[in-house]
């Protein structure tokens, strides 16, 4: 099931417009200033920032765009002072989601993460209170295509993955901790693997369907809006399906 999300996920961006694709350029580059100005510019001793890095090149930021990003962080010049913060919370029904953001200015943030929640049928919740729901986990999904089942497992349990999923008719889903994620990411690249997607994500142990029109409908636009919103980064969440209604 997850997999299935997470591939509806990535082509729902794949069709996005410029100027949406644009917005998410716009969220990973502040993703790679906030992870050099708190580690460092060089990806080689800064996790977070290889990581981002990974998550940059597999929705297509180019490289030029990520080394501007990184070089502009590292200098004196940029007074841009973000923090993160993460917002829990219930949807329609009772599901589950998690809003990863990056913010100037707390309140203003706070304000609109609890409108969005309230607007469409959920509330926020405090911290805690549904990610314990989740496991953190490094996804690298890689197209099908004409690769060798065997060999790809193989390949990314020899790298240090702890899991290899075929349950999609379209993609293979490889699974590490979030510490082996860099490493077993660029193993992968060196092997020619092609990779759609590598994000550290936050994956539910149970999904939860909805069944209900008005709360479909709820739960589409309550996403919308965090998605739209240019403080959120992040959004996970146990709807099951979610690919199919959006």
């Amino acid at each position: 099931m997850s997999g299935h999300s997470k591939w509806s996920t990535i082509k729902h961006k794949k069709e996005k417009t410029d100027a949406q694709r644009a917005k998410i350029f716009t969220k990973i580059g502040r993703e790679i200033s906030v992870a050099v100005k708190s580690g460092g510019p060089d990806p080689s001793i800064n996790a977070k920032l290889k990581d981002i890095i990974a998550k940059a090149k597999s929705n297509n930021v180019p490289n030029d765009n990520i080394e501007r990003i990184i070089k502009k962080a590292s200098g004196d010049g940029s007074a841009d002072n973000f923090e993160e913060i993460v917002y829990e919370g219930y949807g329609p029904s009772g599901i589950a989601v998690i809003v990863e953001t990056l913010t100037d200015n707390r309140n203003r943030t706070a304000a609109e993460m609890r409108h969005y929640f309230d607007k469409y049928g959920g509330n926020m919740g405090q911290s805690g209170c549904v990610s314990y729901m989740f496991m953190r986990w490094g996804v690298i999904i890689i197209e099908r295509g004409s690769i060798d089942e065997e060999t790809l497992m193989e390949d990314a349990l020899e790298a240090g993955a702890v899991d290899f999923l075929t349950d999609e008719p379209e993609i293979f889903e490889v699974r590490t901790q979030p510490g082996n994620f860099s490493a077993v990411t660029d193993s992968l690249e060196i092997k020619g693997y092609d990779i759609a997607s590598a994000e550290i994500d936050y994956i539910p142990s149970t999904y939860v369907p909805l069944t209900n029109p008005d709360d479909i409908k709820n739960m589409s636009k309550m996403l919308d809006m965090f998605e739209d919103n240019d403080d959120v980064q992040n959004v996970w969440h146990n709807w099951e399906n979610v690919g199919e209604d959006v």
